[in-house]
């Protein structure tokens, strides 16, 4: 069943399949049943972070479904991220080693720095003054990303990529990395499309992988009046017309435009239906129609972290 997912290769020569279970937001009780149903379904792409506090379960479910046979760890391709809290150089290889550690994994198939922003190490992963302001660390993303390099060439890691950097951030990490970022990933939907990330990274030789597809409506800070791209009239006109549900086409969507992708679902029901989208495609009309629904519209902004150095979406036009 696996082998429905298209294959993409990155620019070190590994395999990412296109389509991955996402785990940001999946609670520790529900994450591992979540995971064990994606495998069965023919998941073979899960992406997680240290900071969603729920590795342990994830690395449980994967270990399961090993030891049943389902799957071996070589089917399996698992990408985790670098918090902020651990940009320090003498960090890197401690953290990382904690989420091996979690995940039950002796290597991981995609190791990302989360943001370019730092936090204060060496206390909470929101380490908060009495104000309740987070507290920022001065360290540069280019020093993390030297620390991240020797992690390939140990086996701990087969390749490393970046999570949220705008383009002038890339470029400066590209100036001196001597291994390049295979990925950069990044919130992407119709209501912030990231057309021009997209060509940008492309010209680069980086892919791009979707995070928040879904337009990420479980987000603890949504407000009742926010823009519902699930319930967009636009989409829902599209998904009638094609038989599929409005899921269905942002994540075909993404797939139609070359991206990785990864909806996050705890519900096995919608697991499986996020995975029912290789028996039809998006026409040139649609996948244009829909490039006109882009309207800036973030639904991760990382406003505790407005004011940083490195903070990602100010002052920049992507």
């Amino acid at each position: 069943m696996a082998s429905t997912v298209p294959i993409v290769k990155l620019s070190n020569g590994y395999e990412i399949p296109m389509l991955g279970l996402g785990t940001w937001q999946s609670k520790p009780g529900e994450v591992e049943t979540a995971v064990k149903a994606a495998i069965d379904i023919g998941y073979r792409h899960i992406d997680c972070a240290y900071v969603y506090g729920n590795e342990k379960e994830v690395g449980d479910a994967i270990a399961a479904k090993i030891k049943e046979g389902v799957v071996k760890r070589e089917d399996l391709f698992i990408t985790s991220k670098l918090w902020n809290t651990f940009h320090r150089p003498d960090l890197v290889k401690k953290a990382l080693h904690e989420t091996l550690e979690n995940l039950q994994l002796k290597y991981l198939d995609l190791y990302l720095v989360h943001w370019p922003h730092a936090y204060k190490e060496g206390g909470d992963l929101f380490p908060a003054d009495e104000s309740g302001k987070i507290q920022f660390s001065d360290v540069d993303y280019v020093d993390t990303w030297k620390a991240m390099e020797p992690v390939v060439g140990e086996g701990l890691a087969r390749s490393i990529g970046i999570s949220n950097f705008n383009s002038q951030q890339i470029d400066r990490l590209l100036k001196v990395a001597t291994i390049k970022p295979v990925v950069n990933q990044v919130e992407c939907h119709p209501y912030l499309n990231q057309m021009k990330l997209q060509e940008f990274c492309k010209a680069r030789d980086i892919k791009l992988t979707a995070y928040s597809p879904l337009g990420s409506p479980d987000r603890p800070w949504a407000k009742p009046d926010d823009p519902q791209l699930m319930e967009d009239p636009k989409l829902k006109a599209i998904a009638n017309r094609l038989g599929k549900t409005v899921a269905q086409v942002l994540i075909r969507y993404q797939i139609d435009r070359g991206n990785i992708v990864i909806p996050k679902s705890a519900n096995p029901g919608r697991i499986a239906s996020n995975f029912q989208v290789f028996d039809f495609k998006l026409s040139q009309e649609d996948v244009e129609l829909i490039n006109t629904f882009h309207c800036n519209g973030r639904f991760v902004p990382m406003s505790a972290a407005v004011g940083h150095k490195d903070h990602p979406f100010e002052n920049v036009e992507f």
